[in-house]
């Protein structure tokens, strides 16, 4: 599904007001209610919301959005974290990279790299980059979650703890003020916890609208991590949590302005 531009707008309201209303929504874009009714019919049918009584609320908690529907979700945003994370890792390293469409965007501009020794438990990134004979891949066992290719469980924590690399690209669910990087599978939070460990520099990458979310599993802290990639940081304490662990904050819209 590709979102209109009056459907994207939606997405941005019901992620900030965490839900919307048909009504109110008619209003706002001088439509009839049907037309409104047919755009989160939409995108409740791809799981983007969640339909209520006159109107539709944005997932959140413990409820996790669908991937294919998570992947349209800042396309654009995740694709410059992407091309930026890539910029950080030379030839000839060995990463780590986790499950995540933010972390797919770093495995899709890692494609003009050379000599890279990546290990995974994302199927999709596995299969991006299994075509480059210049890329070698190496994937975990383990448990492969139907829903988006991640593999999962107590064999896959046990694989990674084989290896020190020099990179890892993690992405987390949600991020809480605090700095509490947050996740909704207990499952894959040990395999994240085991790729943090295991790396000489942790790079997260993750955009804006995971400052909006919560989970109900911890991963970490902010200050696990040695570079932070986001499209914008909404919030002064968070840059200044950042600055007091000696984070390496970029933002990609900020760089794109300048």
């Amino acid at each position: 599904m590709l979102l209109t531009p009056r459907q994207t707008e939606i997405m941005d309201l019901a992620k900030i007001q965490g839900r919307v209303l048909v009504d109110e929504l008619a209003s706002r874009f001088a439509v009839t209610p049907q037309t409104i009714r047919k755009d989160l019919n939409d995108l409740c049918d791809a799981r983007m919301l969640t339909r209520i009584h006159g109107g539709a609320h944005f997932p959140s908690g413990n409820e996790n959005l669908k991937y294919e529907a998570r992947r349209l979700m800042a396309a654009a945003e995740k694709q410059a974290i992407g091309k930026a994370a890539a910029a950080l890792i030379p030839d000839n390293s060995s990463l780590f990279v986790n499950i995540g469409t933010t972390t797919e965007a770093v495995a899709e501009a890692l494609t003009g790299h050379s000599g890279l020794m990546v290990i995974t438990n994302n199927i999709n990134v596995a299969n991006r980059l299994r075509v480059y004979s210049s890329v070698e891949v190496v994937i975990a066992g383990g448990v492969v979650r139907s829903t988006d290719g991640g593999i999962v469980g107590e064999a896959a924590v046990d694989f990674i703890r084989q290896f020190k690399v020099d990179f890892a690209v993690i992405g987390v669910s949600a991020i809480d003020p605090d700095g509490a990087l947050l996740d909704f599978d207990f499952r894959e939070v040990k395999v994240a916890q085991a790729i943090i460990a295991n790396a000489r520099h942790v790079i997260l990458v993750s955009d804006a609208s995971k400052f909006d979310r919560t989970a109900p599993v911890r991963i970490g802290h902010i200050s696990q991590v040695h570079t932070f990639i986001t499209d914008s940081c909404p919030s002064d304490g968070f840059r200044d949590i950042c600055a007091e662990a000696g984070i390496q904050l970029i933002e990609t819209a900020a760089s794109e302005q300048a």
